[in-house]
Protein backbone atom coordinates (compact mmCIF):
# COMPACT_ATOMS: atom_id res chain seq x y z
CA UNK A 1 0.00 0.00 0.00
CA UNK A 2 1.52 3.45 -1.15
CA UNK A 3 2.07 5.75 1.95
CA UNK A 4 -0.39 8.89 2.06
CA UNK A 5 1.22 12.17 1.72
CA UNK A 6 0.07 15.42 1.33
CA UNK A 7 -0.14 15.35 -2.09
CA UNK A 8 -2.69 12.26 -2.47
CA UNK A 9 -4.97 12.14 0.71
CA UNK A 10 -8.35 13.19 0.32
CA UNK A 11 -9.53 16.45 1.32
CA UNK A 12 -10.16 18.50 4.07
CA UNK A 13 -7.76 17.13 6.37
CA UNK A 14 -6.62 17.99 9.92
CA UNK A 15 -2.76 17.89 9.41
CA UNK A 16 -1.09 17.81 12.74
CA UNK A 17 2.94 18.61 12.02
CA UNK A 18 4.42 16.35 14.54
CA UNK A 19 8.04 18.63 14.55
CA UNK A 20 5.88 21.43 15.25
CA UNK A 21 3.97 19.92 18.08
CA UNK A 22 7.06 18.18 20.11
CA UNK A 23 8.40 21.60 19.93
CA UNK A 24 5.37 23.18 21.57
CA UNK A 25 5.45 20.14 24.02
CA UNK A 26 9.11 20.55 24.75
CA UNK A 27 8.71 24.16 25.36
CA UNK A 28 5.68 24.09 27.79
CA UNK A 29 7.65 21.45 29.60
CA UNK A 30 10.66 23.17 29.92
CA UNK A 31 8.63 26.05 31.68
CA UNK A 32 6.89 24.16 34.26
CA UNK A 33 10.06 22.01 35.04
CA UNK A 34 11.57 25.73 35.44
CA UNK A 35 8.95 27.01 37.44
CA UNK A 36 8.98 23.85 39.74
CA UNK A 37 5.36 22.98 39.13
CA UNK A 38 3.73 19.84 38.01
CA UNK A 39 2.45 20.15 35.01
CA UNK A 40 -1.21 18.49 34.10
CA UNK A 41 -2.62 19.01 30.62
CA UNK A 42 -5.81 19.28 29.21
CA UNK A 43 -6.25 17.51 26.62
CA UNK A 44 -9.52 18.46 25.27
CA UNK A 45 -7.38 20.38 22.73
CA UNK A 46 -6.87 16.89 20.83
CA UNK A 47 -8.96 14.67 22.04
CA UNK A 48 -6.23 12.12 20.91
CA UNK A 49 -4.48 9.26 22.79
CA UNK A 50 -0.45 9.63 20.63
CA UNK A 51 -0.55 13.29 21.78
CA UNK A 52 -1.44 12.47 25.21
CA UNK A 53 1.10 9.81 25.22
CA UNK A 54 3.61 12.28 23.38
CA UNK A 55 2.70 14.85 26.38
CA UNK A 56 3.31 12.44 29.06
CA UNK A 57 6.68 11.11 28.14
CA UNK A 58 8.01 14.45 28.09
CA UNK A 59 7.60 15.02 31.77
CA UNK A 60 3.72 15.58 32.29
CA UNK A 61 2.07 13.83 35.28
CA UNK A 62 -1.58 13.43 35.17
CA UNK A 63 -4.01 14.79 32.49
CA UNK A 64 -7.47 17.28 32.49
CA UNK A 65 -10.32 16.36 30.88
CA UNK A 66 -13.25 18.14 29.98
CA UNK A 67 -16.01 15.23 29.18
CA UNK A 68 -16.19 12.16 30.99
CA UNK A 69 -16.05 10.42 27.64
CA UNK A 70 -12.34 12.03 27.49
CA UNK A 71 -11.88 10.71 30.86
CA UNK A 72 -13.25 7.07 29.96
CA UNK A 73 -11.05 6.92 26.08
CA UNK A 74 -7.90 8.16 28.59
CA UNK A 75 -8.57 5.73 31.62
CA UNK A 76 -8.84 2.89 28.69
CA UNK A 77 -5.55 3.92 27.48
CA UNK A 78 -3.88 3.82 30.86
CA UNK A 79 -4.16 7.26 31.88
CA UNK A 80 -4.90 7.14 35.73
CA UNK A 81 -4.60 10.14 37.08
CA UNK A 82 -7.09 12.44 35.58
CA UNK A 83 -9.01 15.60 36.53
CA UNK A 84 -12.62 16.49 35.22
CA UNK A 85 -12.07 20.29 35.48
CA UNK A 86 -16.14 20.91 34.50
CA UNK A 87 -18.44 21.20 37.33
CA UNK A 88 -19.97 18.18 37.99
CA UNK A 89 -23.90 17.96 37.28
CA UNK A 90 -25.63 15.39 39.84
CA UNK A 91 -26.76 12.66 37.28
CA UNK A 92 -23.27 12.21 35.94
CA UNK A 93 -22.31 11.49 39.30
CA UNK A 94 -23.39 7.43 38.74
CA UNK A 95 -20.33 7.54 36.16
CA UNK A 96 -17.77 9.34 38.25
CA UNK A 97 -18.32 6.29 41.00
CA UNK A 98 -18.02 3.92 38.33
CA UNK A 99 -14.32 5.09 36.82
CA UNK A 100 -13.15 5.33 40.43
CA UNK A 101 -14.36 1.66 41.57
CA UNK A 102 -12.21 1.03 38.37
CA UNK A 103 -9.18 2.16 39.68
CA UNK A 104 -9.51 5.58 37.74
CA UNK A 105 -8.01 8.23 40.16
CA UNK A 106 -10.75 10.38 38.86
CA UNK A 107 -10.95 13.78 41.02
CA UNK A 108 -13.73 16.18 40.41
CA UNK A 109 -14.57 19.62 40.87
CA UNK A 110 -17.70 21.95 42.19
CA UNK A 111 -18.04 26.24 42.62
CA UNK A 112 -21.32 25.80 44.80
CA UNK A 113 -23.28 24.78 47.83
CA UNK A 114 -26.17 22.67 46.23
CA UNK A 115 -23.58 20.79 43.96
CA UNK A 116 -20.75 19.82 46.69
CA UNK A 117 -24.16 18.74 48.63
CA UNK A 118 -25.11 16.25 45.73
CA UNK A 119 -21.58 15.26 45.52
CA UNK A 120 -21.25 14.31 49.47
CA UNK A 121 -24.75 12.61 49.59
CA UNK A 122 -24.09 10.51 46.45
CA UNK A 123 -20.76 9.69 47.83
CA UNK A 124 -22.20 8.64 51.17
CA UNK A 125 -25.37 6.74 49.70
CA UNK A 126 -22.59 4.67 47.68
CA UNK A 127 -19.74 4.65 50.05
CA UNK A 128 -17.62 6.70 47.98
CA UNK A 129 -15.39 9.45 49.15
CA UNK A 130 -14.36 11.37 45.96
CA UNK A 131 -11.84 13.83 45.39
CA UNK A 132 -13.25 17.53 44.83
CA UNK A 133 -11.16 20.46 44.05
CA UNK A 134 -13.39 23.38 44.50
CA UNK A 135 -13.27 26.07 41.49
CA UNK A 136 -12.07 29.37 42.27
CA UNK A 137 -12.73 32.43 40.31
CA UNK A 138 -9.95 34.61 40.06
CA UNK A 139 -10.62 36.77 36.77
CA UNK A 140 -14.50 37.20 36.18
CA UNK A 141 -14.11 34.94 33.31
CA UNK A 142 -16.80 31.92 34.16
CA UNK A 143 -17.30 29.99 36.95
CA UNK A 144 -15.72 29.50 40.41
CA UNK A 145 -16.18 31.19 43.79
CA UNK A 146 -14.27 34.31 44.68
CA UNK A 147 -11.27 33.79 46.52
CA UNK A 148 -12.74 36.07 49.60
CA UNK A 149 -16.38 34.79 49.31
CA UNK A 150 -17.44 32.91 52.42
CA UNK A 151 -18.91 30.09 50.01
CA UNK A 152 -15.76 28.94 49.66
CA UNK A 153 -15.35 28.25 53.27
CA UNK A 154 -19.17 26.60 53.15
CA UNK A 155 -18.42 24.66 50.14
CA UNK A 156 -14.92 23.17 51.64
CA UNK A 157 -16.83 22.62 55.29
CA UNK A 158 -19.86 20.24 53.23
CA UNK A 159 -17.19 18.24 51.25
CA UNK A 160 -15.12 17.79 54.43
CA UNK A 161 -17.85 17.14 56.71
CA UNK A 162 -19.52 15.49 55.00
CA UNK A 163 -16.81 12.92 54.16
CA UNK A 164 -15.22 13.72 50.84
CA UNK A 165 -11.70 13.87 49.67
CA UNK A 166 -11.25 17.99 49.94
CA UNK A 167 -8.22 18.08 47.23
CA UNK A 168 -8.14 21.83 47.05
CA UNK A 169 -8.58 24.20 44.62
CA UNK A 170 -8.10 25.25 40.99
CA UNK A 171 -8.75 27.90 38.58
CA UNK A 172 -8.30 28.95 34.66
CA UNK A 173 -7.90 32.83 34.15
CA UNK A 174 -9.70 32.61 31.02
CA UNK A 175 -9.73 36.21 30.48
CA UNK A 176 -5.95 35.51 29.23
CA UNK A 177 -7.24 35.39 25.96
CA UNK A 178 -8.31 38.88 25.99
CA UNK A 179 -5.20 40.31 26.26
CA UNK A 180 -2.27 40.90 23.98
CA UNK A 181 0.72 42.39 25.84
CA UNK A 182 3.54 40.64 27.94
CA UNK A 183 3.03 42.94 30.67
CA UNK A 184 -1.02 41.97 30.58
CA UNK A 185 -0.33 38.43 30.56
CA UNK A 186 2.28 38.51 33.37
CA UNK A 187 0.10 40.56 35.55
CA UNK A 188 -2.83 38.07 34.96
CA UNK A 189 -0.78 34.86 35.40
CA UNK A 190 -0.10 36.71 38.83
CA UNK A 191 -3.56 37.78 39.72
CA UNK A 192 -4.43 33.79 38.76
CA UNK A 193 -2.05 32.64 40.85
CA UNK A 194 -2.41 34.87 43.70
CA UNK A 195 -6.34 34.36 44.09
CA UNK A 196 -5.99 30.73 43.99
CA UNK A 197 -3.38 30.62 46.61
CA UNK A 198 -5.38 33.09 48.75
CA UNK A 199 -8.05 30.74 48.34
CA UNK A 200 -5.99 27.48 49.73
CA UNK A 201 -4.58 29.55 52.35
CA UNK A 202 -8.25 30.76 53.23
CA UNK A 203 -9.41 26.55 53.99
CA UNK A 204 -5.77 25.94 55.41
CA UNK A 205 -6.22 28.79 57.94
CA UNK A 206 -10.07 27.65 59.02
CA UNK A 207 -8.13 23.54 59.38
CA UNK A 208 -9.38 22.12 55.99
CA UNK A 209 -7.26 20.10 53.65
CA UNK A 210 -6.15 21.51 50.94
CA UNK A 211 -3.21 19.92 49.15
CA UNK A 212 -3.43 20.82 45.21
CA UNK A 213 -3.66 24.13 43.97
CA UNK A 214 -3.88 24.31 40.46
CA UNK A 215 -4.21 26.86 38.12
CA UNK A 216 -3.77 26.86 34.05
CA UNK A 217 -4.23 28.76 30.83
CA UNK A 218 -1.81 28.51 27.80
CA UNK A 219 -1.14 32.57 28.11
CA UNK A 220 -0.52 32.64 31.96
CA UNK A 221 1.66 29.18 32.00
CA UNK A 222 3.79 30.77 29.24
CA UNK A 223 3.80 34.12 31.28
CA UNK A 224 4.00 33.54 34.86
CA UNK A 225 7.00 34.57 36.15
CA UNK A 226 7.25 32.96 39.49
CA UNK A 227 4.69 30.05 40.84
CA UNK A 228 5.05 30.38 44.52
CA UNK A 229 2.17 28.25 46.33
CA UNK A 230 1.18 26.26 43.38
CA UNK A 231 1.05 22.87 42.79
CA UNK A 232 0.27 22.08 39.21
CA UNK A 233 -0.32 23.65 36.35
CA UNK A 234 -3.06 22.84 33.63
CA UNK A 235 -2.70 23.91 29.43
CA UNK A 236 -4.13 22.86 26.90
CA UNK A 237 -4.02 24.83 23.60
CA UNK A 238 -0.78 24.92 23.51
CA UNK A 239 0.40 21.48 21.99
CA UNK A 240 -0.75 22.89 18.82
CA UNK A 241 -1.54 26.84 19.31
CA UNK A 242 -3.62 28.69 16.83
CA UNK A 243 -4.03 32.58 15.66
CA UNK A 244 -5.55 33.25 18.55
CA UNK A 245 -2.71 32.29 20.69
CA UNK A 246 -0.77 34.19 17.89
CA UNK A 247 -2.45 37.34 18.41
CA UNK A 248 -2.50 37.08 22.42
CA UNK A 249 1.25 36.89 21.74
CA UNK A 250 2.31 33.88 23.29
CA UNK A 251 3.28 32.06 19.82
CA UNK A 252 4.18 32.76 16.37
CA UNK A 253 2.93 31.68 13.31
CA UNK A 254 5.47 29.10 12.53
CA UNK A 255 4.71 27.71 16.13
CA UNK A 256 0.94 26.65 15.13
CA UNK A 257 1.26 22.86 14.85
CA UNK A 258 -2.62 22.09 12.88
CA UNK A 259 -3.79 22.92 9.90
CA UNK A 260 -6.28 22.06 7.41
CA UNK A 261 -5.37 20.43 4.19
CA UNK A 262 -7.64 21.68 1.54
CA UNK A 263 -7.73 21.90 -2.45
CA UNK A 264 -8.70 24.56 -4.95
CA UNK A 265 -12.01 23.55 -6.80
CA UNK A 266 -13.15 27.11 -8.37
CA UNK A 267 -12.76 30.52 -9.07
CA UNK A 268 -14.86 34.16 -8.45
CA UNK A 269 -11.65 35.52 -10.77
CA UNK A 270 -13.86 39.17 -10.78
CA UNK A 271 -14.30 39.28 -7.16
CA UNK A 272 -10.84 37.82 -6.33
CA UNK A 273 -11.97 34.44 -4.74
CA UNK A 274 -10.71 31.21 -4.77
CA UNK A 275 -13.55 28.30 -3.57
CA UNK A 276 -12.21 25.60 -1.59
CA UNK A 277 -13.42 22.35 -0.02
CA UNK A 278 -12.69 23.72 3.23
CA UNK A 279 -15.79 25.78 4.99
CA UNK A 280 -16.67 26.02 8.32
CA UNK A 281 -17.89 22.24 8.52
CA UNK A 282 -13.86 22.04 8.27
CA UNK A 283 -12.81 25.38 9.80
CA UNK A 284 -15.58 25.25 12.29
CA UNK A 285 -17.56 28.75 12.93
CA UNK A 286 -14.87 30.27 15.33
CA UNK A 287 -14.14 33.82 14.48
CA UNK A 288 -11.96 34.22 17.85
CA UNK A 289 -9.48 37.23 16.02
CA UNK A 290 -12.41 38.79 14.69
CA UNK A 291 -12.01 40.65 18.00
CA UNK A 292 -8.19 40.79 18.01
CA UNK A 293 -5.37 43.19 16.36
CA UNK A 294 -5.50 41.08 13.12
CA UNK A 295 -8.46 39.33 12.09
CA UNK A 296 -7.57 36.14 9.81
CA UNK A 297 -11.16 35.97 8.84
CA UNK A 298 -11.79 31.68 9.37
CA UNK A 299 -7.73 31.03 8.75
CA UNK A 300 -4.23 32.34 7.30
CA UNK A 301 -4.10 30.44 3.95
CA UNK A 302 -0.57 28.37 3.88
CA UNK A 303 1.26 26.98 0.93
CA UNK A 304 1.45 23.15 0.85
CA UNK A 305 4.86 23.01 2.69
CA UNK A 306 2.85 25.54 5.77
CA UNK A 307 4.94 28.62 4.78
CA UNK A 308 2.66 31.63 5.52
CA UNK A 309 1.20 33.11 1.95
CA UNK A 310 1.38 36.96 3.22
CA UNK A 311 -2.12 38.62 2.74
CA UNK A 312 -4.44 35.73 2.09
CA UNK A 313 -6.99 34.54 4.30
CA UNK A 314 -9.86 32.01 4.20
CA UNK A 315 -12.33 35.29 4.16
CA UNK A 316 -15.56 33.77 4.23
CA UNK A 317 -17.28 30.17 4.59
CA UNK A 318 -20.30 28.07 3.83
CA UNK A 319 -20.60 24.34 5.29
CA UNK A 320 -18.17 22.79 2.96
CA UNK A 321 -17.33 25.67 0.94
CA UNK A 322 -14.57 27.89 1.59
CA UNK A 323 -13.68 31.94 -0.25
CA UNK A 324 -9.98 32.32 -0.43
CA UNK A 325 -8.76 36.05 -0.84
CA UNK A 326 -6.67 38.65 -0.36
CA UNK A 327 -6.95 41.31 1.71
CA UNK A 328 -6.93 44.60 0.93
CA UNK A 329 -7.39 44.93 -3.11
CA UNK A 330 -8.57 42.21 -4.58
CA UNK A 331 -6.68 39.53 -6.73
CA UNK A 332 -7.97 39.68 -10.05
CA UNK A 333 -4.82 36.75 -11.26
CA UNK A 334 -6.20 34.62 -8.20
CA UNK A 335 -6.86 31.69 -10.84
CA UNK A 336 -3.42 31.60 -11.76
CA UNK A 337 -2.09 32.20 -8.90
CA UNK A 338 -4.18 29.03 -7.25
CA UNK A 339 -5.34 26.83 -10.42
CA UNK A 340 -8.15 24.17 -10.03
CA UNK A 341 -6.59 21.47 -7.91
CA UNK A 342 -3.88 23.56 -5.76
CA UNK A 343 -3.61 22.03 -2.55
CA UNK A 344 -3.04 24.48 0.14
CA UNK A 345 -3.16 24.34 4.01
CA UNK A 346 -5.14 26.70 6.47
CA UNK A 347 -4.25 27.83 9.92
CA UNK A 348 -7.07 28.23 12.62
CA UNK A 349 -8.23 30.64 14.41
CA UNK A 350 -9.31 28.06 17.42
CA UNK A 351 -7.47 24.64 17.17
CA UNK A 352 -9.64 22.87 19.59
CA UNK A 353 -12.76 24.02 17.46
CA UNK A 354 -11.29 23.42 14.49
CA UNK A 355 -9.73 19.73 15.81
CA UNK A 356 -13.44 18.94 16.72
CA UNK A 357 -14.30 18.90 13.03
CA UNK A 358 -12.42 15.64 12.28
CA UNK A 359 -12.49 12.26 13.37
CA UNK A 360 -8.82 11.66 13.21
CA UNK A 361 -5.51 13.93 12.21
CA UNK A 362 -3.16 13.19 9.33
CA UNK A 363 0.15 13.43 11.70
CA UNK A 364 2.94 14.72 9.43
CA UNK A 365 6.54 13.64 9.52
CA UNK A 366 9.58 15.38 8.39
CA UNK A 367 9.94 12.60 5.58
CA UNK A 368 6.76 14.02 4.25
CA UNK A 369 4.80 10.92 5.15
CA UNK A 370 1.88 11.27 6.95
CA UNK A 371 0.53 8.47 10.12
CA UNK A 372 -3.57 8.75 11.01
CA UNK A 373 -4.24 9.54 14.66
CA UNK A 374 -6.99 8.89 15.79
CA UNK A 375 -9.28 11.43 17.66
CA UNK A 376 -13.04 10.95 19.60
CA UNK A 377 -15.64 13.31 19.46
CA UNK A 378 -19.09 13.39 22.45
CA UNK A 379 -19.31 13.45 25.84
Amino acid sequence: MTALTLATIDTPAAIVERPRMQHNIARMQARMNALGVRFRPHVKTSKCIDIARAQRDAGAQGITVSTLKEAEQFFAAGFTDILYAVGMAQHRLPHALELRRRGCALSIITDGVASARAIAEFGRANGEAFDVLIEVDTDGHRSGIRPDDDVLLEVAHVLHGGGMHLAGVMTHAGSSYDLDTPEALRAMAEQERAGCVRAAQRLRDAGLPCPIVSVGSTPTALMAERLDGVTEVRAGVYVFFDLVMRNVGVCSTDEVALSVLTTVIGHQVEKGWAIVDAGWMAMSRDRGTQKQKRDYGYGQVCGLDGAVLDGYVLSGANQEHGILSHEGAPDTDIATRFPIGTRLRILPNHACATGAQFPEYQALGEDGALQTWGRFHGW
